[in-house]
């Protein structure tokens, strides 16, 4: 099992029982690839809330952080919902066995089915502004200015990238190639053209336009 971090960069790593659990369920059903990158994502999301001087719950955002790319995974995938839901659904069951309060499960769902629409994530409440923001650090590199050198090299170092340019496309279309279509009206569509010679995807003016309405 890969090794059990308390600290990074100045952030402290939940070890609560909750947080340990979650951990491990990455690690059980995906791979040290997603456990890397989910790892830096909560890093650089900590690190923008200690940026902006944001206040925000450490737990609830590890263990969301954690959860954001399970969906991906054959354990968590469903046969049709986007894999954002299926890695939310999965993190709510996840935190109702613990007991935790509605308003902490909604916020987890979502601060992860929202952690791919640009546009709406970053005006939600801390944990999900935080996350997209970590998510588009660590996938595009947005905000790549404000991450200072020792900061990115001691995070690399402890969760390396590698090849994550390479490899994480990949990553993404294995988790939805059986289910393309819920890839429709959201970024994922670029993944599934980029790996699908001649891709068509679903349009939405064709959806208005062949709609049973006669005018």
């Amino acid at each position: 099992m890969t090794a059990k971090l308390k600290s990074a960069v100045g952030i402290i790593i939940p070890d609560s029982t909750i947080a340990e659990q979650a951990r491990e369920l990455l690690l059980e059903h995906g791979n040290e690839f997603l456990y890397n990158h989910s790892m830096r994502v909560f890093l650089f999301s900590s690190l923008n809330a200690k940026r902006k001087e944001i206040s925000y719950d450490s737990e609830l955002l590890y263990v969301s952080s954690l959860f954001h790319d399970l969906g991906l995974t054959a354990h968590y995938s469903s046969p049709d919902l986007r894999f954002e839901v299926d890695g939310a659904n999965a993190a709510r069951d996840f935190l109702k066995g613990h007991g935790l309060p509605e308003k902490s499960l909604q916020l987890v769902w979502d601060t992860i089915a929202l952690h791919t629409t640009i546009g709406i994530a970053e005006h939600k409440e801390a944990e999900v502004a935080l996350m997209y923001s970590g998510v588009g650090l660590d996938v595009m590199g947005e905000g790549y200015e404000h991450l200072s050198e020792a900061n990115r090299e001691e995070i690399i170092g402890f969760f390396p990238r590698t090849d994550f340019k390479k490899k994480i496309i990949p990553a993404f279309f294995s988790g939805f190639e059986h289910k393309t279509e819920t890839t429709f009206g959201n970024i994922k569509a670029d993944v599934c053209a980029f790996m699908i010679p001649n891709f068509q995807r679903k349009n939405f003016c064709d959806c208005i336009l062949h709609s049973p309405w006669s005018e």
